[in-house]
């Protein structure tokens, strides 16, 4: 009678090899390590770097002054000069919202892109005379009559939603570090550690989490310090409260 031995596989000339789900487990949490590593420079960068260099642009910009009247105009200052432009063309698409204006030296000819059509933009065609506020080489608000709109290039004191982004990057990583390390610990039975069901309503609650609450701090003016906070604990509890129900049999896999 011959005798099946379930999870292994004879060698040749040697003991049992493991069976193949124990490399592919292994290959897999290396692969989360990678990925953790790579979202936790991408949350350091972030917090570092992105969202300091906002604020301090920010500040920067609502700190600016008008320009003096000079004879020879710079490209480039650090005050607020208004000029007067005539526009040469629109795009009003979802993906692509801009206008090409026509002005003096040294803004003979400026793109302005836009975050959505406006009170500005929507009215705008060819021919039409506007007045556009130059900052740092690039047009901030454009205005037709006393109607004004930002364009995309004026700084923003949003820096909830820049948080949010850093805060998803960090759970992410240590989400994909967990998960990891659970796949090269225990290769042969990572557990409930495995994209379904537990991994993937990690991820569906922590993106979710992380969007609505960088929304909504937006939207209420509170203060992105909030953000993390906020979005961490709640993944903290759901991952804890998930793993507990998966492991008691309360939520089908």
């Amino acid at each position: 009678m011959t005798t099946m031995r379930i999870g292994t596989v004879q060698g040749a000339d040697g003991p049992p090899l493991p069976p193949p789900r124990v490399g592919r487990n292994r290959l897999v949490g290396a692969a989360l390590i990678v990925l953790s590593l790579a979202a936790a420079l991408t949350c350091y960068f972030v917090f570092t770097t992105w969202l300091p260099t906002d604020r301090t642009l920010y500040r920067e910009y609502k700190a600016a002054e008008a320009c003096p009247a000079r004879t020879v105009i710079p490209r480039l200052e650090d005050c607020l000069r208004k000029v007067t432009f005539t526009v040469e063309g629109t795009r009003k698409t979802p993906k692509h919202m801009r206008a090409t204006l026509l002005g003096p030296e040294p803004f003979p000819r400026m793109v302005v892109p836009f975050g959505d059509s406006g009170p500005v933009l929507s009215g705008l065609q060819r021919g039409n005379r506007v007045t556009g506020t130059v900052w740092r080489g690039v047009v901030v608000v454009v205005a037709e009559g006393d109607v004004r709109q930002n364009s995309a290039d004026a700084p923003r004191d949003e820096p909830q939603m820049t948080a949010a982004v850093g805060t998803f990057a960090g759970l992410l990583a240590a989400l994909a570090l967990m998960f990891g390390v659970m796949h090269l610990v225990r290769p042969r039975d990572p557990g409930l550690f495995t994209w379904r069901p537990y991994g993937k309503w990690l991820l569906i609650v922590t993106g979710a989490t992380c969007a609505v609450v960088g929304l909504s701090t937006v939207w209420t003016g509170l203060s992105w310090l909030l953000v993390p906070t906020v979005c961490g604990a709640v993944v903290a509890g759901t991952a804890w409260f998930l793993h507990r129900d998966l492991r008691l049999g309360r939520v089908g896999r």
